[in-house]
């Protein structure tokens, strides 16, 4: 059996959850200690062990099973460690997790980007950051596995002019995100965030904060850290685009005993997950289309369409462009080749029309 110190782990998030899948990985070398990844590295993991924390690389028939199963160690896992008595620890096995935020690459390829989160920040400025539809992808990415959205809105010292103008921001989220999703407005340097967030900074809770570069992530980690342990950087006038002062996610202890994972901004945000999860996520959408006129309504063109009516039509493309990257990601290859055929097919035939109008041959 894994060596687990649950006094000391509580401190990096240890649950009865995960301590009961650890126990259930049986019989582990001797020596093996229960540790959680706080960064992760090409070849090499920073690992808590809950007295401190070390380098550890991951045996070769681990890495091996993993990119088998498609996956790989993420920032917030749990993991089976041994010290080599060479002074080298290595990552014996992965602990099974019991939640997990996931993206698409550009190959269509799951990444994972952290494991094992309770609460999820989805930090966005009330400068020209302020984007709804973006907010509404990270909604997607964050959707299911039991975590919980939080809508943080920072900058709200600096950003708007006046109460009301802060209560329009706040306004033109609605419709967006959902009603049990709290939403926020905070000044990330100031004390005052995080007794905001404390009530879901409770012992053993993980959270992870997710934004674009220059939201104010790395600004509102050092607030509940209480000290300035990650680097943080100005943003450009013109958009309020910052650069990546942070490069890779990593994972913090807080005072109160709760922890928090810091991530990069996202350059590709193609979120993980599945029509039905999608459909979770817009809720909306799918409760008027029993009012249109046709069952099979794709809410484009057809008419007697109440989605069309009702939703925006930024948020109704928005719905589209996911449902399309979803539907993309589970058809299999024969699938895709004849969608490929059927809109070569469309095409042809709309450019035959066009030059049988301009009566050409």
């Amino acid at each position: 059996m894994i060596e687990c110190d649950i006094g000391a782990l509580r401190g990096v998030g240890l649950t009865p959850a995960i301590a009961q899948r650890a126990a259930g990985l049986g019989d582990a070398v001797p020596g093996a200690v229960l540790a959680r990844v706080t960064e992760v590295n090409r070849e090499t993991f920073h690992v808590h062990d809950g007295r401190g924390e070390r380098v550890a690389r991951a045996l070769p028939r681990v890495v091996r099973e993993l990119a088998d199963a498609g996956d790989g160690i993420a920032v917030g896992d749990w993991v089976s460690v041994r010290d080599d008595g060479h002074g080298q620890a290595w990552l014996e096995a992965r602990v099974p997790p019991v939640s997990r935020i996931a993206r698409r690459d550009d190959h269509g390829r799951r990444q994972a980007l952290v494991c094992n989160v309770d609460v999820a920040l989805l930090v966005m400025g009330l400068d020209a950051d302020f984007n709804p539809r973006r907010l509404e992808r990270y909604l997607a990415l964050v959707h299911g596995d039991g975590i919980l959205p939080v809508v943080v809105l920072t900058k709200a010292d600096v950003a708007v002019a006046d109460a009301a103008a802060l209560d329009a921001r706040i306004g033109a989220l609605a419709g967006r995100v959902p009603p049990h999703v709290d939403v926020l407005a905070v000044d990330a340097t100031a004390p005052a965030a995080a007794a905001a967030l404390a009530p879901w900074a409770a012992p053993g809770r993980t959270l992870v904060l997710l934004g674009s570069s220059g939201a104010g992530k790395s600004t509102l980690t050092n607030t509940l850290l209480g000290a300035p342990v990650q680097d943080t950087g100005a943003v450009r006038a013109a958009d309020s685009r910052g650069r990546h002062t942070t490069t890779s996610r990593t994972l913090h202890c807080l005072p109160g005993g709760a922890c928090v994972i810091d991530t990069p901004g996202l350059r590709g945000l193609r979120p993980d997950l599945g029509e039905a999860a999608l459909a979770a996520t817009f809720a909306d959408i799918g409760a008027l289309a029993a009012r249109c006129r046709f069952r099979d309504c794709r809410h484009a063109g057809e008419p007697g369409c109440a989605v069309r009516e009702a939703v925006p039509a930024d948020r109704l493309d928005n719905y589209h462009k996911l449902l399309r990257d979803a539907r993309r990601d589970t058809i299999t290859a024969l699938e895709r080749k004849e969608e490929v055929a059927q809109w070569k097919a469309r095409g042809k035939a709309a450019r035959a029309r066009i030059r049988q109008k301009r009566g050409e041959d």
